[in-house]
């Protein structure tokens, strides 16, 4: 099986650079911040960093190729990898310090390699197949994560984003009654509610759409935490477009409470 911890390292370097950028941006009275196409709003800072690490990726991993948020796709290696420059964009321009920049590497349909980082909580995840997830400030100095023991759906703690989408998808009754079935519930929302999951602090993290730059760097560090990640017909990994993480213990059972209901 191949290693890929030169790329995690590659990632780290890509993450330190990616957040001299943002915090230099975060709350500065003169970040200017647009309207996408699809009513999203899109930051300065989002364009500098994804701009950045192309240039980094290019100068050191020419042949693969790169997808992001807020530019074309280039290259058509089966290495992919996947850059979302700022996660939670909304929280970003508002001075909430719940964003990160999330970086993948996807050989061929397999997510191997993902980093979350989240310079404001001052927390960084990471993970590459077969070596574990670790939380922690760098290589050097971290701990590993692992996911919950619980197994049943009534203790379990469940993180959301918001209902709306939920309702959008047809999901809506299947969503309210796993809710309402839960210990508790709580919408950290976007990469957070999945680095939670990894971390055992929550045990079911999901959202109905998302694009494959939310997604790709968070299956391998819930995974390698001995979690499950899927799409809402459970299909492993991020091709959605909606995803389910869990402790795996609880996944199956919350696949099925969140199934559109039969017509």
């Amino acid at each position: 099986m191949p290693t890929y911890d030169d790329d995690l390292r590659l990632a780290h370097v890509l993450a330190d650079a990616a957040e001299r950028v943002t915090m230099e941006r975060f709350r500065a009275v003169d970040l200017h911040v647009e309207t996408k196409p699809d009513l999203t709003p899109v930051s300065d800072a989002d364009r500098s960093v994804e701009e950045l690490i192309r240039m980094q990726l290019g100068r050191t991993r020419p042949r693969d190729g790169v997808v992001g948020e807020e530019f074309p796709d280039t290259g058509h290696s089966p290495r992919r990898w996947i850059i979302d420059p700022i996660d939670g964009t909304k929280n970003f321009v508002r001075g909430v310090p719940v964003w990160a920049t999330l970086i993948a590497l996807v050989d061929g349909d397999d997510p191997v390699v993902g980093v979350v980082a989240a310079p404001a909580l001052n927390r960084r995840w990471w993970a590459a197949k077969g070596t574990g997830a670790r939380t922690g400030r760098s290589l050097a100095s971290s701990t590993p994560l692992q996911v919950s023991a619980v197994t049943a759906i009534e203790d379990a703690s469940l993180s959301y984003s918001s209902l709306d989408g939920w309702r959008e998808v047809g999901r809506g009754p299947g969503f309210l009654d796993l809710m309402e079935s839960c210990w508790r519930t709580r919408a950290f929302g976007d990469f957070w509610s999945y680095m939670l999951v990894a971390d055992g602090a929550v045990d079911i993290a999901c959202e109905p759409e998302l694009a494959l730059y939310d997604m790709a760097a968070l299956v391998p560090i819930v995974t390698e935490a001995g979690g499950q990640f899927t799409s809402l017909e459970g299909r492993p990994g991020p091709w959605g477009p909606g995803a389910l993480a869990t402790n795996g213990a609880l996944h199956d059972e919350v696949l099925a409470r969140l199934a559109p209901p039969a017509e």
